[in-house]
């Protein structure tokens, strides 16, 4: 659990803003998504080519596409673990990956 940085009520760590006061959640803040890096860097690596790290992060449509055509025949799959690794990935909500632990 976390504390609203604004009037310091008690708010679940996936919450987008607090619930008391609406003040926006720290993760919203720092645009950082509360998916592990760790875990779609994983998924990348053994299963990019299925697209699996996309649907992890909730890129739903383009994890389809990956899953239909070999993670863009690799080539999408290579650019996406670069991008995680290198803490450029984003998640469905426009989030960077960045943290290596899930906050869920």
């Amino acid at each position: 659990m976390l504390y609203c940085t604004k009037c310091g009520h008690m708010m679940h760590e996936t919450a987008r803003a607090c619930p008391q006061c609406g003040a926006p959640s720290l993760y919203e803040q720092m645009d950082i998504s509360p998916r592990s890096r760790l875990v779609a860097l994983l998924l990348c690596v053994f299963l990019g080519y299925l697209g699996i790290h996309r649907f992890y992060v909730g890129k739903t449509g383009t994890g389809i596409l990956w899953l239909l055509t070999g993670g863009l025949f690799v080539i999408g799959a290579v650019v996406d673990l670069i991008m995680i690794a290198t803490g450029d990935f984003r998640d469905a909500n426009g989030l960077r990956v960045l943290d290596w632990e899930a906050n869920d």
